[in-house]
């Protein structure tokens, strides 16, 4: 709901108040409704507000407690917060708003740092304690708020966007080789704590950070499901499942229609956001906004899933809103886009979700989006193949079906000094799927798609583009405890049906059949895909700019193959090569990186 920045310096000087400032402003679009800047000796804070629960100035940000000697910024939304405020108050704290942000505070004076397993809900949270000046950073289980880290000398810079600490100056901006590994690699995906700039970090989900006042440092994974079959589900039918999945997903709709604002729904006419429409029809919620967006068609390729969206707004009587975007608007749109990136991301639907957050925030606040549970479900068609192979092979079938491109393809396309000495996106994968607990094989890819790719591609594309627009998404499929029982799962039960087994079976209960059985759909943004006449110029430009050519990242004769032929390099995944290799140029020189 929000932007949060800030600094800690460890050379005993104060705190660069104005820095912090720089990067408080440069996030106003997260927070358009209040700005707030606090300092201490060596520490400062910053915050933009987005007005959601407690819209009175009580609410207002940075927060301190006198009684307790603390202060935070927090970006996000404790949905438990009513109730952890009950039982803070039956423990003898006083409160004098009615904020999650005062929760947060005083759940951190009453349990330290295990005050995030109090805390159900999406949050980055900024702390300093007076007396010590320690600061403590935390982040939610599955990182659906982004916080971004600079090490400088001296001192730690840290915002919820990584633009805002270039805004602060002084960030190293050379590129990260092994992160430009992973981009090429998994389509976009760079996992935590690195990101494409070797001067940039981001602090891993389910991570507590406790930062002392000489600079030294130790992080606390707090959660990570085990991925095996767990005793207190033995016993249970597929039946059972069923409705087990259906009551957990029922609780984290309702958890996430708390605030002071009316919230609204993303419905593409899929399984997954359908689900949420009905879910929020069942519990009464009246006058319910979706939102819908569709492109022109290219290439033969449809642009829209309107049919779909309309069949379930019609059924439950939503309030619907459609947005048709012609294909000339795409080409503008996407500087828009890529602008508002934390991380260069080339999934074509970021365009469609920046556009669609633009009409949406017009109407509403807050939406709830069904992101995450072709990870959680096991939705996605590689997953089969992957369930088929015994432990041990686990790791080099992943890379079979998931990579873009093998190190030796990034040999003939990155120029030497990028390219590392060996094969580092499939080292990080051999390491994690070795990583204890994941029952099968399909267990550990689940379990790296859902900690690590998730949230560092498909949520982090869905925050950075709402929240450009003073709209939060909140993401349901994303319920730590949804998330911990899809993890028990039986993977044959995820993997029936095509994917998703359970989760169609659940939708059976309360959507029309058609719903449930239709096709699998995507965000189609034809025009990106296909590279149509606007987007390849905008393309074009990037990879002939100076700023390209002095780079030097990509070799000229792969750059001239992929211009020659647009529309015919593809990646292993059926990626536009041309697109992968420009977003990043076009990312680097958006945000004045040369």
């Amino acid at each position: 709901m929000c932007g949060l920045s800030g600094e800690i310096r460890f050379d005993k000087r104060p705190a660069d108040v104005a820095a912090v400032e720089r990067m408080t402003d440069r996030m106003a679009a997260r927070g358009p409704d209040g700005r707030g800047v606090w300092s201490l000796g060596a520490v400062a804070l910053g915050h933009r507000r987005l007005k959601i629960i407690d819209l009175s100035e009580r609410g207002a940000q940075p927060m301190t407690d006198s009684e307790a000697l603390l202060t935070c910024v927090f970006n996000g939304c404790v949905y438990n917060y009513r109730q952890l405020r009950e039982e803070l108050r039956q423990l003898g704290h006083r409160f004098v708003t009615t904020s999650d942000t005062e929760v947060v505070l005083k759940a951190y004076r009453q349990w330290g740092r295990d005050f995030v397993q109090h805390l159900v809900g999406m949050f980055a949270v900024a702390l300093v304690e007076h007396d010590t000046g320690r600061l403590v950073l935390a982040r939610d289980r599955l990182g659906i708020k982004p916080l971004y880290l600079a090490e400088l000398p001296g001192r730690l810079r840290f915002a919820s966007t990584l633009p805002a600490l270039l805004a602060g100056g002084g960030v190293d901006t050379s590129l990260d080789p092994v992160a430009v590994h992973q981009y090429m690699s998994w389509h976009a995906t760079v996992a935590p704590p690195r990101t494409v700039l070797a001067g940039v970090r981001k602090l891993p989900p389910a991570t507590v950070r406790m930062v002392q006042p000489d600079g030294t440092h130790r992080d606390h994974c707090y959660w990570q499901p085990s991925y095996t079959r767990r005793d207190a589900f033995a016993g249970m039918g597929p039946d059972d499942w069923r409705d087990a999945v259906l009551d957990a997903l029922r609780t984290a709709v309702r958890r996430r229609m708390v605030g002071d604002v009316p919230v609204g729904v993303l419905l593409s006419g899929g399984l997954d956001s359908s689900l949420i429409v009905a879910l929020l029809a069942e519990q009464g919620q009246k006058d319910l906004a979706t939102f819908s967006v569709g492109f022109e068609s290219e290439a033969g390729e449809e642009g829209d899933e309107f049919v779909y969206s309309d069949q379930v707004a019609r059924h439950f009587g939503t309030d619907h809103h459609q947005l048709m975007v012609p294909s000339d608007r795409v080409a503008t749109a996407l500087g828009d886009a890529v602008a508002a990136m934390s991380e260069p991301m080339v999934s074509h639907d970021t365009v469609a979700f920046h556009l669609l957050s633009e009409l949406v925030s017009k109407e509403v606040s807050v939406v709830q989006s069904g992101q995450g549970a072709d990870e959680v479900f096991a939705g996605y068609g590689w997953y089969p193949a992957l369930a088929s192979v015994e432990r041990e092979q686990e790791p080099r079938r992943y890379e079979e079906v998931y990579f873009d491109r093998s190190h030796a393809d990034l040999a003939k396309i990155l120029q030497p000094h990028m390219l590392p000495d060996h094969d580092v996106s499939a080292e990080y994968i051999r390491a994690h799927m070795a990583a204890p607990g994941a029952e099968t094989a399909l267990d550990a890819a689940l379990r790296l798609d859902t900690h690590v790719m998730l949230a560092d591609d498909p949520v982090k594309r869905v925050d950075n583009m709402t929240m450009d627009w003073g709209l939060e998404a909140r993401v349901p499929f994303l319920d730590h405890e949804l998330v911990e029982l899809a993890a028990a799962c039986p993977p044959e039960l995820k993997l029936a049906e095509g994917g998703k087994g359970v989760l169609k079976q659940a939708g059976r209960t309360v959507l029309p059949r058609n719903v449930v059985d239709r096709p699998k759909g995507y965000f189609p943004v034809p025009a990106v895909r296909h590279m149509a006449g606007p987007v390849l110029e905008r393309v074009r430009d990037a990879l002939s700019a100076p700023a390209a050519r002095t780079r030097g990242l990509f070799r000229d004769d792969y750059v001239a193959s992929l211009l020659a032929a647009p529309d015919e390099h593809r990646t292993n995944r059926g990626a536009n090569a041309l697109w992968q290799a420009a977003l990043l140029e076009i990312w680097l020189q958006t945000h004045g990186i040369h």
